[in-house]
């Protein structure tokens, strides 16, 4: 051992959502509790508002805050980068050459944005009518994209699963067509996905299918951009039809890319990850497969639901029973059933609140049929969800009503 080796009983790898919603849970269940969290930024972002950005109905200064500022009281902050692991070890390796050693280790390092892995993609973001909400200096862009836009083609892209809140490649493409309505701008709207459909979970993809055609929005399923040339403003997408694959290059106006992406590398790289790359969690416990006090939750993990702030919102509570259990042999363990939730806006001024469990089981929080685009669930994702997610980082959770509930088959009268 050396004087660079720092020492824990809980160690959270991750400053973001999920990382500082444990410790803030963790320091108030148990205030005398010794927490760290390694973090290596400056800034916290609260990403689920980039999207209203790229709509121009939020502040983008707003999302940003000093990372010090969203720590919970009494948690030490190790600001420095994670390169490895060694769990037989109970160790973290850093950057700076110093180490971490735990008793207990809780990984929420999120997802990386492979940028890189779209040709030419990186060397035209931000100009060319090329932009992405996945980006704090791009969202502004995108809202500037679209009120310049004076006809032509819109090209909006999802990348392969698993990504951060798969509902956002289309949050933006109905607040653009929306936009361009209301001001009578008649443009090409076009939406790419390697997928067969528009939504994961067919209770909400079928009502998005009457969205996409109020607007007049071509889909097209089975593509996947690979290629972006900025200034020809040309986008090449690989086309799967069966047992082949084409290329198919088309011209655009303004192109939104959703970049692909995966686990970290130094998750990925290290025993913690399972052959696909993520950390390797049972979905209900979200202890490690292997390695008993090791526990995973958020983007980085295996679990299979949506990759959500609400998903971390319900994961984080049963992390921290289940972390105290082991600690203390006490306390109730609990079981995360894959809740996520995905406030899909169809306009600016309506939202259809999807949520639902392992399977894509529809468990709403409200007893009224989720399908229907409503104006309170503006409210809710423009000024209440801010408003929590910040307080969530300190602990506090607020109300949670989600449970199963059944609807008709048939579908509601839809109006974005």
């Amino acid at each position: 051992m050396n004087d660079s080796t720092m020492r824990h009983v809980v160690v959270i790898v991750g400053g973001g959502a999920a990382g500082l919603t444990v410790a803030g849970l963790l320091r108030r269940t148990q205030p005398d509790l010794d927490v760290a969290v390694i973090e290596p930024s400056e800034h916290h972002y609260y990403q689920p508002a980039w999207t209203l950005v790229g709509g121009g109905t939020y502040d983008i200064a707003r999302t940003r805050r000093l990372t010090a500022d969203c720590m919970p009281s009494g948690v030490t902050w190790i600001q420095d980068r994670v390169t490895g692991f060694a769990p037989d070890r109970n160790r973290v390796e850093l950057a700076s050459g110093a180490a971490a050693e735990y008793r207990y280790l809780v990984v929420a390092a999120g997802l990386q944005i492979d940028w890189g892995r779209i040709q030419g993609l990186e060397a035209t973001l931000g100009s060319n009518g090329v932009t992405s909400n996945y980006r704090y200096d791009l969202a502004p862009y995108t809202w500037e994209c679209i009120r310049s836009l004076r006809g032509g083609e819109a090209l909006f892209t999802q990348p392969a699963m698993p990504i951060k809140c798969a509902g956002a490649p289309q949050k933006i493409l109905y607040l653009a067509a929306d936009h361009c309505r209301g001001a009578g701008v008649s443009a090409g709207m076009h939406f790419f996905t390697p997928g067969p459909a528009m939504f994961g979970v067919p209770f909400y993809s079928r009502a998005l299918d009457k969205v996409v055609d109020h607007y007049g929005i071509q889909p097209h399923f089975a593509h996947n951009l690979v290629a972006v040339d900025g200034p020809a403003q040309k986008a090449v997408f690989e086309v799967t039809e069966g047992e082949e694959k084409r290329s198919v290059e088309l011209s655009f106006d303004l192109l939104h890319v959703v970049p692909p992406q995966s686990a970290p590398d130094f998750i990925k790289a290290s025993p913690l990850a399972d052959a696909s790359g993520w950390m390797s969690v049972d979905k209900h416990s979200l202890r490690h497969t292997v390695f008993d006090n090791v526990f995973g939750l958020g983007d980085c993990t295996t679990t299979p639901n949506s990759k959500t702030a609400a998903a971390v919102r319900c994961q984080a509570p049963v992390v921290v029973a289940n972390l105290l259990h082991a600690l203390h042999g006490k306390g109730t363990e609990r079981s995360y059933d894959g809740y996520a939730s995905c406030p899909l806006t169809t306009s600016n001024g309506r939202i259809m609140l999807a949520e639902f469990l392992y399977d894509g089981v529809v468990a709403p929080n409200f007893p009224v049929d989720p399908r229907i685009p409503r104006r309170a669930y503006w409210w809710l994702k423009k000024y209440y969800l801010p408003f929590l997610y910040w307080r969530m980082l300190k602990g506090h959770l607020g109300f949670d009503w989600h449970r199963q509930r059944s609807f008709p088959e048939a579908l509601p009268a839809i109006e974005p």
